[in-house]
């Protein structure tokens, strides 16, 4: 059973075929093809949620099924049914999962114990939907009108600042090393790539792409892309007052822009929070590309859900 798991469930050709199908399915979306017509697919939340429920919920439904929303909150799992009670039941109603939740493992043991196929649809481990969405809203740009998406990437720097100890920095480690980009971080010390991620990359067996810096300006030099994400994600807000201390020197600010390459762009997976980690100057310069990244979640998400039933 094909699952979509981490960044690396997809081989480069698959995904080479998951960006294609998602600018086809961008310049052509009234044409999207039924791949999963008369289908049920279910989205299930154990996190709040607005780009990811809506590009899904939309996404499944341009595809020819019909979505099921699933909050946790409003099951048998809140009143202590297993995971794997769970995922058999739901794989006689449904005929994939998209799950939201926090702890990485308990994605693997709906993958493990039910008989759909699981996307990730983020844990605090990895977010793979956003990065494959990152990568393509990129190759839209470096391609030069090709279709090969994929191979524009190569060679690129990517600098990511702030919590560079998060489920989007280790999204991009996995992602930029699949890919060939160079991942440049930029972060206070102790928030180094932990053990979980170092050994992901040593098992798949990648290169090590990255690099670590608590200088925010050696992390950006010669930087194609500068990104961010939230400082106080959802779990952390018992330690926001330390976060934001600690994380201010990172913030994305037009000066921090201007030590990167002259056309580098901005990326946010968003919400954002003005005035922490980004100015809104940066968010609103020609550099920023946050609602491109917004908007291509819905496209890629629909391909990649179409690579895995097809």
């Amino acid at each position: 059973m094909p699952h979509f798991l981490k960044e690396t469930d997809f081989d480069k050709e698959a995904i080479q075929r998951i960006f294609a199908q998602a600018l086809e399915m961008k310049v052509n979306r009234a044409e999207t093809p039924n791949l999963l017509d008369r289908e049920s697919w279910g989205m299930l939340f154990y996190k709040n949620s607005t780009r990811t429920r809506v590009s899904f919920e939309v996404g499944i439904h341009e595809l020819g099924a019909h979505p099921v929303i699933l909050n946790v909150g409003n099951m048998q799992i809140k009143r202590g049914e297993s995971t794997a009670d769970t995922a058999k039941v739901l794989s006689r109603y449904l005929h994939g999962l998209v799950i939201r939740c926090f702890d990485h493992s308990v994605l693997e043991d709906f993958a493990a114990e039910g008989s759909v196929p699981v996307v990730n649809a983020l844990t605090d481990f990895l977010h793979p939907c956003q990065i494959y969405t990152d990568m393509f809203t990129l190759a839209e740009r470096w391609s030069g009108g090709s279709y090969d998406l994929v191979e524009s990437l190569a060679g690129k720097k990517l600098a990511f600042l702030g919590d560079t100890a998060s489920n989007m920095a280790n999204s991009w480690l996995l992602g930029g090393a699949h890919l060939g980009m160079e991942i440049s971080l930029g972060g206070p010390a102790g928030y180094e790539p932990g053990e979980e991620i170092l050994a992901l990359l040593k098992k798949e067996g990648l290169e090590d792409r990255f690099t670590f810096s608590s200088d925010p300006l050696e992390a950006v030099k010669d930087a194609d892309v500068l990104y961010t994400d939230v400082w106080v994600s959802m779990g952390d807000e018992a330690e926001a007052e330390a976060r934001l201390a600690e994380m201010k020197p990172y913030a994305v600010t037009a000066e921090l822009m201007a030590a990167a390459k002259t056309d580098a762009y901005f990326m946010h997976c968003l919400p954002a929070h003005p005035d922490e980690e980004v100015t809104q100057e940066v968010l609103d310069s020609p550099a920023s590309i946050i609602f491109d990244q917004a908007e291509n979640r819905l496209h890629v998400q629909k391909a990649i859900l179409g690579e895995l039933v097809t």
